[in-house]
């Protein structure tokens, strides 16, 4: 009787294996949970300002960034996988100390203020839902979060990734309950719309900034290289040549599906504020939580209830990606062992790095200062800051000294640049708002 239970137990996992759905769960990795956890509450809050004060005419931004963020995730991604170090440690092999610094110190204070922001969102939301006190939730989470990535077996937590992304469906079923007008909503999406004003600039490089945000580039890059240590027979392409074309193909259909899913996402959050609130004159929205409570007068219980839901469960995703970037670069800065499949004892500068960014954050919003005030200009920040950044990362992928015979190049390395320069641009028109 055993062995026949073992036998069909057996079949039975080969055919779950063989779903459509087991199959996509088992080809999605870093890339496809980096791009679902650039949707954390702060992003909700910024494509919630976004569709409430310019309406439909900004869909176009999210198609328009897809191919740009994708290509530069792509090359993180690379970086990582070819190498064997994530953007820090390459940093500090390859580029002078004060520049490597400078990075890490700007992404450890922006990722610190954008968990502080997602905790007090979450836990808003939470109290939006059922009650209680907010300050309460917030360590909650922040334990939950914390405790999860430091004490989970790798390979268990990167499960809990994975299922925590289909928390994000919740905006989907949030924008088909708005009456969204298709046909203004095809023409926002596809007919670009420029508005000449602060407002305009300081909201696309918002999306920009949260779209295409450094930490993103760190948090991919490093688990490109945890992957790898976690495969007996994996090596750094540099390396292992014969392993670049299934490794590079792997990436990149995991990278665009993670970034294609995150624009979706940001789409349907910009369709549904824009078909409600932008529509009924509410167009100040300070946070996610603001967007959730605006909306239940206008599109309904159903909607205020979902849209506040995705919100705990988006931040569930990002609050550990966050933290675990800062510490990954952090840790590769000063060449700690740093890995979420090390053992805690084995890395405690990393995991103890990786707990004070979230504590930080967590202190922020028991202090007077207002993380969600200052929500939409981290972002803003984050936009600025990621020039640099993507700067140094596109020469550092174009080294044949760090890349080995897999520099990047061709339309790949354009798209990057394309990207950087978007920024750039992005950065100078907002500068030129606020001074003329």
């Amino acid at each position: 009787m055993t062995e026949v239970g073992s036998q069909i137990e057996r079949e039975r996992s080969n055919t779950l294996a063989k779903s459509p759905f087991r199959r996509f769960l088992r080809m999605i990795g870093p890339g496809f949970i980096t791009g679902a956890s650039d949707d954390d509450p702060s992003g909700i809050g910024t494509y919630s300002q976004a569709g409430a004060q310019l309406g439909l005419n900004v869909g176009w931004i999210m198609l328009f960034t897809f191919p740009l963020m994708a290509a530069i995730q792509e090359i993180a991604a690379r970086i990582g996988r070819t190498t064997g170090n994530g953007i820090s440690g390459n940093l500090s092999r390859h580029y002078p100390a004060p520049l490597l610094y400078l990075i890490v110190m700007f992404l450890f204070v922006a990722n610190v203020i954008n968990i502080g922001a997602d905790l007090s969102a979450m836990a808003d939301a939470l109290k939006l839902l059922i009650g209680g006190p907010s300050p309460v939730y917030v360590i909650a989470f922040a334990i939950t979060c914390i405790g999860a990535i430091v004490f989970l077996n790798y390979t268990c937590y990167v499960k809990v990734l994975k299922w925590t992304t289909l928390s994000l469906f919740a905006y989907v079923i949030a924008m088909f309950a708005a009456n969204v007008p298709w046909a203004d909503a095809a023409k926002g999406l596809f007919i670009p719309h420029i508005e000449w004003s602060g407002a305009f600039f300081t909201t696309l490089l918002a999306i920009l900034g949260t779209t295409i945000s450094p930490y993103l580039f760190f948090w991919q890059a490093s688990q490109e290289v945890e992957e790898e240590e976690l495969k007996p027979t994996a090596r750094p392409l540099r390396w292992a040549p014969w392993q670049a074309a299934a490794a590079f193909q792997r990436i990149r259909a995991d990278t665009l599906a993670g970034m294609a899913f995150s624009n979706l996402i940001a789409l349907a959050i910009i369709l549904t504020t824009a078909a409600t609130l932008h529509k009924a004159g509410v167009t100040e929205i300070a946070s996610s939580t603001d967007a959730a409570k605006a909306l239940e007068p206008l599109a309904g219980k159903f909607a205020f209830i979902i849209f506040s839901a995705g919100i705990i469960g988006t931040g569930l995703l990002a609050v550990p990606v966050l933290a675990g970037s800062a510490a990954f670069a952090v840790g590769e800065a000063m060449r700690w062992p740093v890995g979420l499949q090390r053992q805690p004892k084995r890395a405690a500068a990393f995991y103890s790095t990786l707990a004070a960014a979230a504590a930080l954050g967590t202190g922020i919003t028991l202090t007077p200062i207002d993380p969600l005030e200052a929500l939409y200009w981290s972002a803003v920040i984050n936009g600025i800051c990621a020039v640099p950044v993507m700067i140094v990362m596109m020469l550092m992928a174009s080294r044949k000294d760090i890349m080995g015979q897999f520099p990047v190049q061709g339309w790949l390395r354009s798209l990057g640049w394309l990207s950087t320069l978007v920024m750039a641009a992005s950065s100078l028109g907002l500068a030129a708002q606020w001074f003329w």
